[in-house]
């Protein structure tokens, strides 16, 4: 019993055991999640933060075509731009760092937690069969034993039956013999149940000895090992998230030298020079004051600083008209063919009644050239300076041309390049016939000769005011191309239009006013102009008469407003022959009408066009 008693309780003491294991095991798996999910915000942070940092530098990246673009000429602006991007590269090492905190740490853990769940609940399943299998060995041992108990019992019985049966003398001889044959089977019962119950408890003890000596210490020994790989890996874990930091320490090291290096690019000598350079007006400093003497009955006559530019409009209305006074200049600049004082009006006013009083356009030409005016109008409004910029200083306006030139230059040799490309393709495909048709490279050559010669035709008319500029030229060239309709009619009152744009930018006192250069333009584009009736008039326009016909020779797709699409072969009426801009405008038939290139069609002209 005590035996039994002894068992009973190492069975409790090591179900106990199991019990503790499995907690400890089970908060070790969860400590492991807790740190996996650490390094996973960890990571959303270092995500965040890049994501942050970049949209911090792309915010303060200087804007195309803008003021802060034009500003990078100089070292302190090109300091900052380059510490934005130095900004940006920090950035991507943050993103980096993320990147490998998720596939060294987060994935890693991820995977051997797995691993780690499926291997607990492998031991622990084999610790609870090994402590079922005990059980039950010790379970049939208790049977066998209380059979064996009980065998005895009814055996040491029926012996006492047989030996009061046989004492007595009254009972029959079966009787005993019966008696006696039943004592003898108790008696061989409890034999068997004897050696039963010892065959039982040998093996339990063998099953015991095994269980607690071989099955159990082993699984012990499984879990003890499972737990010391876990807190490995974490230790190793924790390494590699210092060494994830660790490893992009050098290129942020590279990211602030950059910035420690632009910041040290800054020259403020530099800068100031380019500040002197870009707004260097190229006028010559004003004359000495001349002395004026006192005479009886004389009033002395009151000049105004040429360089002062605060001096009130009002001064030179009180001054006599016949007087000679000298009105306030732009700085340091003389005062030579002032024009006549005019009443200025602002120009949006007269804009809008000029746009008020002819509302209508009844057909598609009149709407185009209408486009045409108002988007000419419109970049005065908006302050965009003529195309000579003659609004500007002398040398800052010959910068400007300069520019203009250079980047005219570039893309005619751009065009150049391409022309002989395809011209080196269109004799491959003579020599070679079945690499293409030598044909269907002609119309894209012919198109860029004409970019060609439109382009030198810029390139003069942009040298030639810079010529005048530069003083080689007495007086400003005339623009060489016809442009459009509203520079077509400008054109023959060029040289009045070029005196209003110069002299108009000195106000009737002196002073300089880019609203009346702007303003003086549009009059004179508005009033100089001979199609403005017929473009904005109430009525219906009327249809150009036919001064010819013409073939087209290739074909032409006539994408752009204005054009018109032609098929190689096909017969149009010409209505207005080439002006010199390389188009020609032709009918296809009462309604539809366009221009094309002069050199994709055959024009034959009727005899009294030709005379007119």
């Amino acid at each position: 019993m005590e035996s039994g008693r002894a068992t009973l309780l190492k069975e409790q003491q090591l179900k106990d055991q199991f019990d503790n294991l499995e907690k400890h095991t089970q908060s070790g798996i969860e400590f492991v999640e807790r740190y996996t999910k650490f390094v996973k915000e960890r990571s959303e942070i270092e995500i965040n933060y890049a994501k942050q940092i970049r949209n911090l530098s792309k915010k303060y990246q200087p804007k195309k075509n803008s003021k802060e673009e034009e500003e990078n000429k100089y070292t302190s602006c090109r300091a900052f731009l380059s510490t934005l991007n130095e900004l940006n590269d920090y950035a991507g090492q943050h993103e980096v760092i993320a990147e490998n905190l998720t596939s060294q740490i987060i994935t890693e853990l991820l995977r051997y937690l797995t691993e780690l769940k499926a291997e607990r609940k492998s031991h622990f399943h084999d610790g609870r069969k090994a402590q079922q299998h005990i059980e039950c060995s010790w379970k049939q041992l208790e049977s066998s034993k209380r059979r064996f108990e009980r065998d005895c019992k009814e055996a040491d019985r029926a012996q006492q039956y047989f030996e009061r049966m046989d004492a007595d003398i009254n009972v029959t001889k079966a009787d005993v013999e019966k008696a006696r044959q039943q004592a003898q089977m108790r008696h061989q019962m409890a034999a068997d149940s004897k050696s039963e119950y010892s065959n039982f408890l040998t093996k339990f003890n063998q099953e015991q000895n095994e269980h607690y000596y071989t099955l159990i210490p082993n699984i012990f020994q499984k879990l003890q090992e499972m737990e010391e790989r876990r807190i490995e890996r974490v230790g190793v874990s924790m390494k590699t998230y210092a060494e994830v930091d660790r490893e992009v320490l050098p290129i942020v090291g590279k990211c602030l030298d950059g910035m420690t290096k632009a910041a040290e690019s800054i020259e403020p000598k530099t800068d100031s020079k380019q500040v002197v350079e870009s707004y260097k007006s190229g006028f010559e400093p004003p004359g000495d004051v001349e002395f004026e003497d006192y005479g009886p009955g004389q009033s002395m006559k009151r000049t105004v600083s040429e360089t002062s530019l605060s001096n009130s409009r009002g001064e030179a209305k009180e001054r006599p008209s016949g007087g000679k006074s000298k009105g306030k200049l732009w700085p340091f600049i003389k005062n030579k063919n002032k024009s006549p004082k005019q009443n200025k009006e602002p120009l949006s006013n007269r804009f809008n009644e000029f746009m008020a009083s002819k509302p209508k356009m009844t057909c598609l030409r009149s709407l185009r050239r209408g486009i045409t005016l108002n988007s000419h109008v419109r970049n005065l409004i908006e302050g965009s300076g003529p195309e000579d910029f003659s609004h500007l200083p002398p040398e800052q306006r010959r910068k400007k041309l300069q520019a203009k030139i250079d980047d005219l230059n570039k893309d005619i040799q751009k065009e150049m390049d391409q022309k002989d490309a395809l011209t080196k393709m269109k004799g491959v495909y003579e020599k070679n016939p079945q690499m293409g048709d030598p044909a269907s490279v002609d119309p894209r050559i012919v198109e860029m000769a004409m970019n060609i010669e439109k382009l030198q035709s810029e390139v003069q008319k942009f040298e030639g005011w810079l010529a005048e500029v530069e003083g080689r030229l007495p007086s400003k060239s005339d623009p060489p191309r016809r442009q459009s309709g509203l520079y077509e009619t400008q054109n023959s009152n060029s040289s009045t239009v070029a005196n209003n744009c110069a002299q108009d930018r000195e106000s009737p006192d002196g002073s300089y006013t880019e609203e009346q250069s702007s303003e003086t333009q549009v009059k004179v584009a508005v009033a100089n102009t001979p199609e403005f009736d017929d473009e904005f008039d109430d009525g219906d326009e009327e249809t150009l008469p036919t001064i010819g016909t013409c073939k087209a020779i290739y074909q032409f797709e006539g994408h752009n407003e204005g054009t018109i699409s032609v098929t190689e072969g096909e017969l149009l009426y010409v209505i207005e022959e080439d002006k010199g801009d390389g188009w020609t405008r032709v009918r296809r038939n009462e309604e539809e009408e366009g221009y094309v290139p002069t050199s994709y069609v055959e024009v034959f002209l009727e005899t009294n066009a030709k005379d007119s």
